[in-house]
């Protein structure tokens, strides 16, 4: 598991003509803030759901784009637990993002970019695409390959520069993330909340036979 460290930036992109403006000391950029994401007046970004909202049985996933481990639980484990769980109405999953840095918090923007109906598409690419987008932990060429997994999701340039660019949801989103991982006692990634307790990542045999669980009780 990843260990969760302090959120270093609530970064955006300024965009211009193909460039970008960007700190190289603390990886933010001017006018938004940690404390303007805790304010009181922002509001809290949507959870994104899968699956049935009346379902007998809530799963909230805390994961972070950049996160191997969670990679790996999307690649694996989740294929078989939205076959056999989700599908079939049995839960109802919830995708909470975590922002270990700037990149997952630009792949998170690029994602809710495309709205309700791609959102889980674009994640379900950026978890599998997660070694090449990152690459060399380039900023420009993770801006670059991130649009392309955007573009392959139907969405243009102009449509995620002003994603990108929107400061209000980037607050909201982090703002979302520390109050939620906050009440949740969240410190590594992937976690699972279910049915108000909290587990560690673990295989598909062992998330099975835990829902099924909770399921008969």
């Amino acid at each position: 598991m990843t260990r969760l460290l302090p959120i270093l930036l609530a970064a955006v992109l300024l965009i211009g003509g193909g460039a970008y403006y960007m700190s190289q000391n603390n990886g933010s950029v001017p006018g938004v803030s940690i404390a303007e994401a805790q304010d009181a007046d922002v509001e809290l970004a949507p959870d994104m759901v899968m699956g049935d909202e009346n379902a007998p049985l809530t799963v909230i996933e805390y994961a972070s784009f950049t996160c191997p481990h969670c990679a790996n639980f999307h690649e694996t484990v989740f294929k078989d637990l939205k076959k056999n769980y989700i599908d079939t109405g049995k839960i109802k999953f919830v995708h909470r993002e975590v922002y270990f840095d700037r990149f997952g918090l630009w792949a998170g923007m690029i994602a809710r970019c495309g709205g309700d109906t791609r959102y889980f598409g674009l994640t379900d690419m950026i978890y599998s695409g997660q070694q090449d987008w990152i690459g060399d932990g380039d900023p420009t060429s993770i801006l670059d390959n991130l649009r392309k997994i955007g573009r392959t999701a139907g969405m243009n340039d102009e449509q995620m520069d002003a994603c990108l660019q929107d400061e209000a949801m980037a607050q909201s989103m982090v703002a979302a993330y520390q109050q939620n991982a906050t009440a949740d006692e969240i410190n590594a990634t992937p976690s699972f909340v279910i049915d108000g307790e909290t587990y560690s990542n673990m295989s598909y045999e062992d998330f099975a036979k835990l829902i099924d669980e909770k399921l008969e009780s």
